[in-house]
């Protein structure tokens, strides 16, 4: 059902109010889809609850085929740019967002048991910058990985800029936060995962390697790193670089890790140096 908003102190609107400002207070389980293409995106979840709609009038026409597809329950609200400006709290360029409620998120545990035989997992341990984590799960998304493990330290995946910069990856490839990074190795090793941990100072090229039939890739805050205990119980691997640069940008290597490792899976051999 459609509703045309006229005031910005409309009550009905109330998600949308101050969208920065909620951002960092947080919102009852509930988070922020902004943008066409994420929209689209999570409109093709069938486990994702968009409760209301909030478009700039100039983009009803263009979003009449994701409209028809919501279910009744969920309110559509239409505002002038204006408008929907003072609604949010700064000039809202793309006039598209979204509220849906929070997914309750899985155990480390039970995500892996759900996970095909031949699967690849992603790990982020210290990932505290949203445009890194959202960048990851592009990555992740684009080259199939089945999901990502998450450290607390690690910033939430539905924040709006992660969402965003995900181009919508973050809704579709599944996710669960492990209590520690140690914890984490834990569930991987004990659901039979071969754990590679990302470095500068990795023992062997990525380039040398081929997966086998489960596979996780940890990666670290640039920095810092991986800490040295996760570092001792896995096998180290860097991408080799030229001199003078110790560290590409955490997002730019997981896109490069995952791509090879979407095209190195043997025929179910243990991971192995070609």
């Amino acid at each position: 059902m459609s509703f045309l908003i006229t005031d910005p102190d409309d009550p009905r609107i109330e998600a949308y109010r101050a969208i920065r400002e909620r951002d960092l207070v947080g919102r009852h389980q509930r988070f922020v889809i902004e943008g066409e293409v994420v929209l689209r995106v999570a409109a093709r979840q069938p486990t994702l609850s968009i409760e209301s709609v909030l478009l700039s009038e100039n983009r009803i026409d263009a979003l009449r085929d994701v409209v028809d597809t919501l279910p009744v329950e969920c309110a559509v609200y239409i505002a002038g740019r204006a408008v929907m400006d003072a609604i949010v709290g700064f000039p809202m360029h793309r006039g598209i967002l979204a509220v849906a409620a929070r997914p309750v998120l899985p155990s480390p545990a039970a995500l892996l048991a759900t996970l095909p035989a031949q699967a690849l997992v992603v790990g982020l341990i210290g990932i505290a910058n949203h445009d890194n984590v959202g960048g990851i799960f592009r990555n992740a998304a684009a080259f199939g990985a089945d999901a990502v493990l998450l450290d607390p330290t690690s910033c939430d995946p539905l924040y709006r800029k992660a969402i965003r910069v995900s181009v919508g990856g973050v809704l579709v490839v599944p996710f669960a936060r492990s209590p520690s990074a140690t914890q984490m190795a834990d569930h991987l090793t004990s659901a039979g995962f071969e754990i590679l941990s990302l470095s500068p100072s990795g023992r062997e090229p990525l380039s040398s390697l081929r997966r086998g039939e489960k596979t996780a890739l940890l990666l670290g805050a640039e920095g810092p790193g991986l800490p040295d205990a996760i570092l001792s119980r896995s096998r180290t691997i860097s991408i080799p670089m030229r001199g003078g640069f110790d560290s590409l940008n955490v997002a730019t290597t997981s896109g490069i890790a995952l791509h090879h490792l979407a095209g190195a899976a043997g025929n179910g051999d243990p991971l192995a140096v070609s």
